[in-house]
């Protein structure tokens, strides 16, 4: 083999280089289901003040922040503290974050590491040239209007400085759960839908397509987009197309705006070989149309012959306006009521072995367990306080 045919070879095996960090307790949590969801072709970093929730988590790398300034205690629900503690640390952010070619940050707003950290390491990540993406959550209304307010500064903190950002409101949660569903069941949930988010694109990236929606693709949509909506729908049957479409703008757990106006919209269609050109006109009809005419669609389709009569659709509309277009509540309890469990499918994690900086380095990959079945890790939110957590239990 000649070496230009080796260094063609070489470049095909290239593939984006993809980080998902947790910050805080809650950014913690959520990459905790990620890994025992087998999200894969991704490293994962844990960042965290608090020792103890770094202590259970099952990220390769894990991150002491502000040691010299916490002690290892938390922020105290003090967003300067989470902000001096991630700038205390910055050469181990630095150094984890090198390299890559997209950083996922995921957060929970309202506390004191995650809203104050997360814009610090987004402004790292972006330094060091990677597309950045915030997904984050935002507190409960219960959780009063001081938290409520301490996240919406955190909030627009990292809309200066990440490429894209995927809010999701915890509230939203009530709105699909039982009513008398257990709170730790709720931020299992919350959970879920972050590993949802972060799926959807690094399936659009990672996956090899038929008609392929590469890293390009998503870095030109999600380059300095602001606010975003993504989701997931799957369907099957005779109107697979329509429904899996309705259901990828409309999901329950994002947040209650339309696609409307967006700047750009990226799709991706997973579906067996037997799709046809009307199904995949008519999902992208319905996309363009809720979008508006003016709308650039980037779009990618990967065959799937072990989905069945399946078809699953992820869309990521971007440049989503200050003041956007509330979904109606009729039109969104009819959709809402579509979401099932069998929206969000699996797939295996990438094991690699990561040199962490917090006191050991992880060599095996630890065993995983199934969310829907129940497992050993705690999943409750290490941002509420203490006497919700404990009720939860």
């Amino acid at each position: 083999m000649s070496d230009k045919q080796g260094e063609i070879f070489a470049n095909i095996q290239e593939r984006a280089k993809i980080k998902v960090i947790g910050v805080g307790g809650a950014g913690g949590n959520a990459i905790n289901s990620m890994i025992e969801h087998n999200l894969c072709g991704v490293n994962f970093i844990a960042a965290n003040t608090d020792v103890q929730s770094l202590e259970v988590s099952k990220a390769g790398t894990k991150i002491q922040l502000g040691l010299a300034l916490t002690q290892g205690l938390g922020a105290g629900a003090n967003p300067q503290i989470g902000r001096e503690a991630a700038i205390e640390n910055m050469d181990f952010l630095k150094e984890s974050l090198k390299d890559s070619n997209m950083v996922f940050i995921a957060a929970g707003l309202g506390g004191g590491t995650g809203t104050g950290a997360a814009p610090v390491i987004a402004e790292v990540s972006k330094e060091l040239g990677a597309l950045t993406v915030a997904v984050v959550t935002r507190p409960f209304a219960f959780e009063g209007l001081k938290r409520s307010k301490v996240a919406e500064e955190g909030l627009e903190s990292l809309r200066k400085v990440a490429d894209t950002v995927i809010t999701i409101p915890n509230d939203r949660l009530r709105g699909i759960a039982p009513k008398n569903a257990k709170m730790k069941d709720m931020f299992k949930r919350a959970d879920e839908i972050l590993y949802h988010s972060v799926r959807g694109i690094t399936d659009l990236i990672l996956n090899t397509g038929h008609v392929n929606a590469d890293f390009a693709d998503v870095k030109t949509t999600m380059s300095k987009s602001g606010m975003a909506i993504m989701g997931i729908g799957t369907s099957a049957g005779q109107n697979r197309a329509l429904e899996a479409a309705q259901r990828a703008i409309s999901h329950p757990l994002l947040e209650d705006v339309s696609i409307k106006g967006a700047k750009a919209v990226l799709m991706n269609i997973t579906a067996n070989s037997e799709v046809t050109i009307e199904e995949i006109t008519e999902a992208s009809d319905y996309i363009h149309n809720e979008a508006g005419g003016e709308v650039d669609v980037i779009w990618g389709l990967v065959f799937d012959d072990e989905v069945g009569d399946e078809m699953r659709i992820t869309v990521i509309a971007t440049g989503i306006g200050s003041a956007p277009d509330l979904l109606s509540r009729d039109r969104h309890e009819r959709l809402r009521t579509k979401l099932r469990v069998e929206d969000i499918k699996y797939s295996k994690h990438d094991e690699s072995r990561i040199i962490t900086p917090y006191k050991k380095t992880i060599t095996e990959s630890p065993s995983y367990s199934d969310p829907f079945k129940g497992g050993d890790i705690d999943q409750n939110n290490l941002e509420i306080p203490t006497f919700l957590r404990r009720k939860a239990d």
